[in-house]
């Protein structure tokens, strides 16, 4: 249904923020996971159809959506990482406003947009102007937005970022529900988003794609690879020099480390059951 085939974005005096990527995807929640600084956001972009790639093609259901990119954008919802809304107005306002824009009559988008803010649970602040939401509720605001024109793709950049716990299981369970018969790409930092609902979790660094499964074929790349140990606190320095380390907690004994290796780092070691962290911080790590 979607395929982004070799794309290379250069932006001017600058590296490579997206390097050669090729991606093909189908229904369901696609995870791209990366550090800050990955390309994930300028893939987005593209993939959004809001940049043009240096090189490379877009396709959605085989049309080239770089040359015409309304074909993606009628049956698109996207969230971008700096999402920005207009403070005077109420939620309600706005949604309606974005809503004509997408060429909803007065009437579906009423009843839509009813539905859409009980889904995000904004339906009490409705009427309140957006200039006093909170970082999280705006987020939400940017959630029910994308849902408008029930889309068939949506594209959410870094979602959960200004959400509080509660709000980011809502979130995560909305987009499972969501993805039963549309493509969610969802781009992150945090494992814990991408673990809940994504069945293909695609790694990026560098801009380039360095590793792509579901989560039990990332978890079988370091099984056997993980371990934990007590070290002193001296010996912090020297660990982290030498492997990759996921974590450290300070205990009475010592400081237990959880790290990567191919074999025991030392007599006391005892091998883990691997974690979506641990594949991912083999995969970047690397």
């Amino acid at each position: 249904m979607f395929e982004l085939i070799d794309v290379t974005k250069v932006y001017k005096g600058q590296k490579r923020a997206v390097d050669g990527l090729t991606m093909r995807l189908g229904t369901g929640v696609v995870g791209l996971l990366g550090p800050n600084g990955a390309g994930k956001s300028s893939l987005m972009r593209i993939a959004a159809t809001v940049t043009r790639p240096t090189s490379g093609r877009v396709l959605f259901d085989g049309t080239d959506v770089v040359a015409k990119p309304d074909v993606l954008r009628r049956q698109l919802g996207y969230l971008p990482q700096d999402f920005g809304v207009y403070p005077n107005l109420t939620a309600r306002e706005f949604l309606s406003y974005l809503a004509a824009v997408k060429g909803l009559s007065a009437r579906s988008a009423r009843a839509r947009i009813d539905e859409l803010l009980a889904l995000v649970n904004l339906t009490e602040a409705a009427k309140r102007p957006l200039g006093g939401y909170s970082g999280g509720m705006l987020r939400r605001v940017g959630i029910a937005q994308t849902l408008l024109s029930d889309p068939r793709v949506l594209i959410v950049d870094e979602p959960t970022a200004g959400l509080d716990p509660q709000e980011r299981v809502r979130f995560r369970n909305l987009l499972s529900e969501l993805a039963a018969d549309r493509l969610v790409l969802l781009s992150t930092h945090i494992v814990s988003d991408i673990e809940s609902v994504a069945s293909d979790i695609a790694i990026v660094a560098h801009g380039r794609l360095l590793r792509r499964g579901t989560p039990e074929q990332l978890l079988g790349a370091v099984e056997g690879h993980v371990w934990e140990t007590v070290i002193g606190p001296d010996a912090v320095a020297a660990a982290q020099s030498r492997y990759l380390v996921s974590r450290m907690v300070r205990t009475p004994q010592g400081v237990r480390v959880r790290l990567l290796a191919p074999s025991a780092p030392d007599s006391t070691a005892t091998r883990a059951t691997p974690d979506l962290e641990d594949a991912y911080l083999a995969a970047v790590g690397r």
